[in-house]
């Protein structure tokens, strides 16, 4: 198959180009730069720039590009994550839209969107999208598919956890307070925490390329969602080290602002739809995903 990736420079966009050209699969890299090999493409998603007769007749196209949500949300940066997330999928519906073989779009999207705090609420792909600045953005990303479906392509939007892997930017901030002995539950530790090992998150991304039937938003999270206490349990184990430094939730509001929200508020999110359609985790617990991460 060909595969047309944006966000190919990121951690999961490098992932999941080495992991389909190891399997055989073509890989073309959408840049904002001049190409310098024949595996890239040029574009500029802001002005919606991207000729769809350089893409050749692709058969699934992925966006994973947007800025880094981990730093202040300052009113400009705000801007910033949504744009960044938003043109990228709108630029490459249009082009799915003018392409004749009507490929695959997938889209990364976020847990986030179901709202800050949802306590012990069962989250599935028929959940409401709920409140706050990350739901707002879900619903502006995830709607900029719309001209590909209209167009009849498929679309998938993957509402996905924390990727574990030793290389991933976010677990490696998670790990250091443990590596340094300093590690503890954030906040109350009873929050559920919905993450994903990378192994499995390649592995989705290839079920729903490849399976007909799989559209619409689609949670990427383990089916055994861990609460924070029993990921930071997981986590000091794996790394021989203690979990007795606790953060309060105070200080996390106070030095990440609204971001804190992500780290504190629960999302008891269930992978139904992968499941639905055949899907199995390899790594389906917390321990296991921790391990594989570390390994």
């Amino acid at each position: 198959m060909k595969y047309v990736l944006a966000g190919a420079s990121g951690f999961l966009g490098k992932a999941l180009a080495r992991d389909l050209v190891a399997d055989g699969h073509q890989v073309v890299r959408l840049v904002r730069r001049t190409p310098t090999s024949a595996d890239e493409v040029r574009w500029d998603p802001a002005r919606g720039d991207l000729d769809p007769g350089a893409l050749g007749e692709p058969d699934v196209l992925v966006n994973l590009a947007g800025a880094n949500i981990g730093r202040p949300w300052t009113p400009t940066y705000r801007r910033t994550i949504r744009e960044s997330r938003v043109s990228t999928t709108s630029t490459l519906a249009r082009v799915a839209a003018q392409l004749d073989g009507r490929p695959v779009l997938i889209t990364q999207s976020g847990i986030g969107g179901y709202g800050k705090d949802l306590g012990d609420q069962i989250l599935t792909e028929d959940t409401a999208l709920g409140d706050g600045f990350l739901a707002d953005v879900v619903r502006l990303w995830e709607g900029a598919l719309g001209p590909a479906q209209e167009a009849g392509s498929r679309v998938a939007a993957l509402r996905t956890g924390v990727v574990l892997d030793r290389k991933a930017p976010a677990f490696q901030l998670l790990a250091v307070p443990f590596r340094l002995g300093l590690g503890g539950r954030l906040g109350p530790g009873t929050q559920y925490f919905p993450t994903v090992s990378l192994t499995d998150w390649l592995r989705a991304v290839r079920h729903v390329a490849e399976h007909d039937t799989l559209s619409g938003p689609i949670n990427v999270a383990l089916p055994t969602p861990p609460t924070n206490t029993e990921f930071t349990e997981a986590l000091a184990t794996a790394l021989h080290r203690p979990a007795l430094v606790p953060i309060p939730a105070f200080l996390m509001k106070a030095a990440l602002g609204e971001f804190a929200w992500e780290l504190l508020g629960s999302k008891r999110a269930l992978p139904t739809r992968l499941q639905s359609h055949g899907f199995t985790f390899h790594h389906p617990t917390i321990t296991p995903t921790i391990s594989a991460a570390l390994a």
